[in-house]
């Protein structure tokens, strides 16, 4: 039976944002706007990204220090179920954000206690879909891939190699470009032939930012376009449409509808500062507002 629409198994973290005149290079100080700390961690993201679209929602990850509860208490006011997550003997993840004026931001993740989660096997087979992201290890993410027997979406980022035995197990494949060249191991190709020979049992949906995304299945392919809005921060974007795509599957969209769907939550989420504070919930992104 399942218990849960959807189990993420994946990283808390704490984010530490800055708004900055462009994104710092090698050598460089810069000056920027006021530090904003807040929840964040792709897994928890998503995780709050589903809660809020009424999805039966649960988490799977690991939190240190004191900063840990403080993450802990925003998950709780989502009604996500805790039981997967684990105290760990190591600092609470933490990432650094930088948000230059187009919206869009540099990050870097401290993991700390994300390299620390366990799988909890049975939680992740009670669920219908099942979020996987790479701010924990490859090898939590093949277990809990290999535990799975609802519908497995994997968002690639940041970008490292996945390993073949993950990728036999996923259901949608969620990469930005960037991460999509990085799994195919060329800095430039035809997207579509690439995705199509990185070996996934279904779809790949690839992420262009403003550009919408590109749907890519065996026999075709489908641009879907993106809303035309003023990004201010683009940090959950791509954690919200992994969570709507799941969303919409789950409801019996195929790909293609659940790619619009997710482009619609996604625009919403980019019009908003911070990471989960930023997340729409379903009656927002269906009244329009």
């Amino acid at each position: 039976m399942n218990n849960f629409d959807i189990v993420v198994v994946g990283s808390l973290n704490i984010d530490v944002t800055v708004d900055v005149p462009q994104a710092p290079t090698a050598g460089q100080t810069l000056l920027g706007g006021d530090a904003r700390r807040s929840g964040g961690g792709k897994g928890g993201n998503q995780a709050v990204a589903a809660a809020r679209l009424g999805r039966r929602t649960a988490m799977v990850g690991a939190v240190g220090d004191a900063d840990g509860e403080f993450l802990l208490n925003l998950l709780r006011e989502e009604t996500i179920d805790l039981s997967g997550v684990q105290q760990a003997s190591a600092p609470t993840g933490q990432a650094f954000v930088f948000v230059d004026t187009e919206g869009d931001s540099t990050i870097v993740v401290s993991p700390g206690a994300n390299d620390h989660v366990v799988v909890d096997r049975d939680l992740v087979a009670s669920a219908r879909a099942v979020l996987l992201q790479q701010e924990v290890p490859s090898a939590v993410n093949e277990e809990a891939a290999q535990a799975a027997t609802g519908l497995v979406v994997l968002n690639p980022a940041p970008a490292r190699p996945v390993p073949a035995e993950l990728l036999a197990n996923v259901d949608v494949l969620v990469p930005n470009r960037g991460e999509l060249l990085g799994l195919a191991g060329v800095d430039r190709g035809d997207l579509v032939q690439l995705a199509q020979g990185l070996g996934t049992r279904g779809p790949v949906v690839i992420t262009l930012g403003a550009q919408g995304s590109l749907v890519v299945e065996e026999a075709r392919s489908t641009r879907v376009p993106a809303e035309q809005v003023k990004a201010v921060d683009a940090t959950a974007a791509g954690d919200s449409f992994c969570a709507a795509l799941a969303d919409a599957m789950l409801d019996g969209a195929d790909v293609v509808e659940a790619a619009r769907w997710a482009t619609r939550v996604a625009a919403v989420t980019v019009t908003r500062q911070g990471a989960m504070a930023s997340l729409p919930t379903r009656a927002e992104i269906t009244s329009g507002t």
